[in-house]
């Protein structure tokens, strides 16, 4: 996600904002990190040239949001809007500079080299914008993320850290992050390979992993302690919502598989928001996590206001 605003002579990219999330989903349900942080060097020189050409080519005189995509070091566009994004407020927040006041100027006549903007301002902190959902308010509903808009606000997390960011960033969305307990981990098969680090990771942290079927068949083979539970559907004792009622499972990491198995993730993913248990329902955003944990237990968390970090 990138704004950009343009004078018609001069072009500057305001933020490169790098998605927690992967395509296919909303960019307005993803969370985002400035400044960002797996990118390489080549990349984001490609996507700032790409973004002021777009510039230059539709003639903006104001603002501009291009949504991008990457694979295998390929940049695709996805979508270019010639006007202000509801991401303005938020990269304006982490650099300390008033985009939208920028482009009323522009639009008025003034041009960017007069007011002295005319570089991207990368800030010496990570702020993560994340979304807000109204789960609570529709139980039962299914969290997992679409292409379909579902949010209802957006919350800002900043620190020096990223993982630390991060981890404010989900304390504000409602979602704060455990730095001990159980966590009930049950991915789809395309995602087994990618969620064994994780797992690992969550092990070394000091939690206790539980997951079903499949999923502690993996874990096991890659040597990675796990307790098996019970699916909800071959309806035995132990299950994750007795775990979950009970308050025994502090973290619930969770991905869409097939049909046959979709009733009981809806059930397990609503059981989770209904008794306010972290979780999250794709794996990029639970490698994010695991970097936030990590933040959290080895470092205080501090508050500071955003004019002290622009001061």
């Amino acid at each position: 996600d990138v704004d950009c605003i343009s004078d018609g002579e001069t072009s500057v990219v305001g933020a490169i904002m790098e998605h927690i999330e992967q395509a296919g989903i909303h960019s307005g349900d993803s969370a985002c990190v400035i400044p960002s942080f797996s990118l390489s060097d080549s990349i984001k020189n490609e996507i700032s040239r790409a973004a002021k050409e777009l510039a230059r080519e539709l003639d903006v005189k104001g603002l501009m949001n291009i949504q991008f995509a990457v694979k295998d070091d390929q940049l695709y566009v996805i979508e270019v809007n010639p006007r202000a994004s509801r991401t303005v407020p938020f990269v304006s927040k982490s650099t300390g500079v008033s985009l939208a006041k920028l482009a009323a100027k522009v639009m008025l006549g003034h041009k960017l080299s007069d007011m002295g903007y005319t570089e991207t301002i990368i800030p010496e902190h990570y702020t993560v914008k994340e979304a807000v959902f109204p789960w609570i308010r529709f139980p039962g509903i299914d969290t997992v993320l679409g292409p379909e808009m579902k949010s209802t606000g957006e919350v800002m997390g900043i620190d020096p850290d990223w993982g630390m960011a991060y981890a404010k960033s989900q304390s504000s969305a409602f979602n704060p992050l455990p730095t001990g307990g159980n966590v009930f981990l049950s991915v789809s098969d395309r995602d087994k390979d990618r969620a064994v680090p994780i797992a690992r990771d969550l092990v070394e942290l000091g939690f206790e992993i539980h997951s079903t079927g499949g999923t502690h068949a993996r874990l096991t083979d890659e040597g990675i302690s796990c307790h098996r539970l019970f699916k909800v559907q071959e309806q035995a004792r132990p299950n994750v919502l007795d775990m979950l009622k009970n308050g025994e499972i502090q973290f619930v990491i969770n991905t869409p598989s097939t049909h046959e198995s979709r009733a009981d993730e809806v059930t397990i993913r609503s059981t989770a928001i209904a008794q306010k248990t972290s979780y999250t329902t794709n794996l990029a955003a639970a490698e994010a996590c695991v970097k936030a944990i990590r933040s959290l237990k080895e470092k205080e968390l501090t508050v500071k206001s955003i004019q002290e970090y622009h001061d």
